[in-house]
């Protein structure tokens, strides 16, 4: 098996948005549960969609949480998230040797595109999957499986990765192999839970893993 193609997930994986995604639950959920909520609480909301989320904590709120959760979130982006080493020189390395790349995440394309203008990644990917584009959110395969019809990539040549239960599970669903990260703000023995076939210590590590095929 070669590997022709990699999706990522964003959040947590290729740019660290950890502290932007707590604060932003923090500043919603103190406002809505003044007292209820602490930043450990909010590790959980991490990986589902914002739909999900707030379904769960509040029932027929959800779109006017998700209202107050994005204009936080996107009034505060830019200063709240920070890169992690070496992410954009290896995909740029990746790309070169030939490899597709591609973004799978549940954010909305809008977000997804400032993210990787932050990083200067927007070039990279050939393909960008996001909640606009799907039905199901991961960890249905749907997005992983629309990403490959996209890339025109058989899925035995393909690798999901990510830093949450949602990227593998959602990856094995659509019959490709899965690699954590061990940067996930969740920790690397939470992911191996869900049997990954690679986990990553580092970016760099996926030149070996692509090697290999």
């Amino acid at each position: 098996m070669a590997v022709k193609a990699l999706l990522f997930d964003f959040d947590g994986t290729l740019l660290n948005t950890n502290d932007l995604i707590i604060q932003t639950f923090m500043h919603v959920l103190n406002e809505r549960f003044p007292g209820q909520y602490s930043p450990k609480d909010c590790l959980k909301f991490i990986g589902p969609s914002l739909k999900q989320t707030f379904n769960d904590i509040a029932p027929g709120e959800e779109e006017a949480l998700i209202a107050k959760y994005r204009a936080w979130n996107i009034e505060h982006h830019d200063e709240l998230v920070s890169q992690y080493p070496d992410v954009v020189t290896t995909l740029e390395q990746l790309k070169a040797q030939g490899i597709r790349l591609a973004i799978v995440s549940t954010k909305r394309n809008d977000t997804i595109d400032r993210g990787l203008s932050i990083l200067g990644a927007t070039h990279l990917f050939d393909v960008r999957i996001g909640t606009d584009d799907v039905k199901n959110v991961k960890p249905d395969p749907e997005p992983v499986l629309l990403a490959l019809e996209r890339l025109g990539i058989d899925k035995e040549d393909a690798i999901m990765i990510g830093d949450n239960s949602h990227d593998i599970e959602a990856g094995h669903r659509a019959g490709v192999r899965a690699a954590g990260v061990a940067w996930a703000i969740k920790g690397e023995a939470y992911l191996q839970q869900y049997q990954p076939e690679y986990m990553l210590q580092h970016m760099t590590d996926l030149f070996d893993i692509v090697k290999e095929g």
